[in-house]
């Protein structure tokens, strides 16, 4: 349980850090970036497989490149749903996307039994 809520409180520094460092991306507060983790959190549960299904083939003709394009969107669509967290425009979108994706790896090597 505390390396779940360390993982989301990391998670949610990297989102601010996303917003300091990429000009189209805001967000208002601590509030708003962990709200925004869990947003993104369900979208990748819940949307993001249904929308890799539906573009298969798509992703299959680009040898997986359109991914980062699915990846944009959906970080675009957090963007839209939570108050607070701003996205603005396609290229932020997908390099905000990238920068998580790129900081998530350390982040999912915690998981409490190295301890």
């Amino acid at each position: 349980m505390l390396y779940t809520l360390l993982r989301w409180f990391l998670y949610s520094l990297v989102i601010l850090f996303i917003a300091w460092l990429i000009p189209g991306i805001s967000v208002s507060g601590i509030q708003s970036a962990l709200i925004a983790i869990v947003i993104i959190g369900l979208i990748n549960a819940i949307l993001k497989p249904l929308v890799y299904l539906i573009t298969l083939p798509i992703n299959l003709l680009t040898l997986g490149l359109f991914s980062l394009v699915i990846n944009a969107l959906l970080f675009m669509l957090a963007g839209y749903l939570t108050p607070g967290f701003n996205v603005e425009g396609f290229w932020s979108a997908l390099l905000g996307s990238l920068i998580l994706s790129a900081l998530s790896v350390p982040i999912n090597k915690i998981d409490g039994k190295d301890v």
